[in-house]
């Protein structure tokens, strides 16, 4: 009998496996929706085909490992694609509200440690379609691997049947916050994470004296990067914060067409990223005074994912990303005013090298003592209060097992014992914007979604006025 593989977690997945908790799971849950009934069949195909081609999936953690050395992977020795894909039905009428409801309650469920970390749900009775909602342990992949291990499952044409290629990336967006922050944290979040370059650093640093001043530049910043990340004060409490139960609730928005969101953006020169989290701090401050909280001159922090993987292909899964803190103004009232100053640091974010600091510090939770590991996590969860994310997806509208994908909607964990997470997902055209929080701190977040639409509407209207002032002065100009 052959012996089984093996893999031994990397630190930065272990510390996602070590941060799994009853009361915060670490899954990344999707939802897929289709106006048609899926062809499950093809559906099991594909998945077969594409999505098994990652030993990782295949895979689970190895039962029995030591609490002081890393765990490992190991192939399931009972896998059964059946295990991993279920049928169930909404009850009537079977639309937005009753498909939330079952998202919450998966998102609230473990996966089964027994087998690969990794579940789809296929939803029948879905608006008269229906629905493919899937949950990804985060020690897999981060969620930038992992969502486009989901696209790799997808065609650009209803009957096409492409080769085996595994990941492919094609015409899709790069992230916006990758676009913003990458190339300023790249070189030097790669050097902490590699002892190897750190060495070769040192040997250029002696054959070009010169190149001293830089990095003492560097050294600096750093230092003041890891400053601001270990002795930052911790978050203000609000609603928002607070013991965390065992039930999640989630929602998304409507359909905000892109084009909307980049006029908004064209027109008071800020980037699309801009313009979302704005409108998300603005729905979070009426959320606050809609219950009587006091919100004048408030901050609340988010941890906003930054993707650390160079531009290309993803070949290999694990984690490759890091963190920053972004304040959110939600103590300014006025749409304009808030989105200047949400500008004005997010400008400041992409100067520092706080992102790679922060994903040196996440290397090591890995191989940390457990009770260790669990201490700094809970510092830093300490120091915010949601987590927010932006992922982007095809511009073009795809297929999955022959299916049109009418929208796409994602989460991701809130590690850190944080009660609130915002996704941002743009798919052909359209950005959703979706909500995961503790039912017993948020249990109504449908609320927070329908103040996000009320935030952007007002700030598109303040666009549409400012483009109608400047062509009526444009217009009396030229008639004199």
């Amino acid at each position: 009998m052959a012996a089984r593989r093996t893999e031994t977690f990397s630190s930065a997945d272990a510390a996602w496996l070590r941060m799994e908790d009853p009361t915060n799971l670490m899954m990344i849950t999707g939802v897929l929706m289709f106006d048609e009934p899926l062809d499950v069949a093809r559906l099991y195909r594909v998945i077969e085909e594409r999505l098994l081609v990652f030993d990782r999936f295949r895979m689970r953690v190895k039962p029995g490992r030591p609490a002081n050395v890393l765990p490992e992977w190991e192939i399931d020795p009972y896998f059964n694609l059946h295990a991993h894909i279920h049928r169930i039905a909404l009850p009537a009428p079977g639309g937005k509200r009753e498909l939330q409801a079952l998202v919450s309650d998966l998102m609230s469920t473990p996966l089964d440690f027994s087998k690969p970390l990794w579940h789809f749900h296929i939803v029948e009775n879905y608006n008269g379609g229906s629905a493919a909602l899937c949950r990804l342990h985060h020690a897999i992949a981060d969620g930038i691997a992992l969502v486009q291990v989901l696209l790799s499952l997808t065609d650009e044409q209803r009957d096409i049947q492409p080769a085996i290629t595994g990941i492919r990336r094609g015409e899709r967006n790069n992230n916006p916050i990758e676009a913003f922050l990458l190339p300023a944290v790249r070189s030097l979040s790669n050097a902490l994470a590699s002892a190897e370059a750190l060495v070769n650093e040192s040997r250029e640093l002696l054959e070009d004296p010169t190149r001293l001043i830089d990095v003492a530049r560097t050294g600096v910043s750093g230092a003041q990067a890891l400053n601001k990340l270990l002795f930052m004060p911790p978050d203000p409490p609000t609603l928002f914060r607070g013991s965390l139960g065992v039930q999640k609730r989630a929602a998304w928005s409507e359909p905000i067409p892109l084009d909307d969101v980049k006029r908004v953006g064209g027109m008071f020169r800020c980037t699309i990223n801009d313009v979302l989290l704005n409108a998300v701090a603005g729905a979070l401050r009426r959320y606050m005074v809609s219950r009587g909280a006091i919100v004048d001159g408030l901050n609340i922090r988010a941890v906003v994912p930054v993707n650390l993987r160079p531009p290309g292909p993803i070949t290999e899964l694990g984690n490759r990303f890091s963190l920053v803190f972004l304040d959110l103004p939600v103590g300014i009232e006025d749409p304009f005013d808030r989105l200047l100053e949400l500008k004005r640091r997010m400008e400041g974010i992409k100067s520092s090298p706080e992102a790679a600091i922060a994903f040196g510090i996440l290397n090591t939770l890995g191989v940390m003592p457990q009770q260790v590991a669990e201490l700094i996590v809970d510092i830093f969860g300490s120091k915010a209060t949601a987590v927010m994310t932006n992922v982007p997806g095809p511009r073009q509208r795809i297929y999955l097992a022959g299916s049109p994908i009418r929208q796409i909607m994602f989460w991701v964990p809130q590690a850190g014992h944080l009660g609130l997470g915002v996704s941002i997902f743009s798919y052909a055209g359209e950005v959703l914007i979706g909500i995961a929080a503790d039912a017993g701190l948020v249990p109504d977040p449908d609320t927070i979604v329908e103040a996000f639409h009320v935030e952007f509407n007002d700030l598109l209207r303040l666009a549409r006025i400012v483009t109608g002032g400047e062509a009526l002065e444009y217009a009396r100009a030229a008639g004199e």
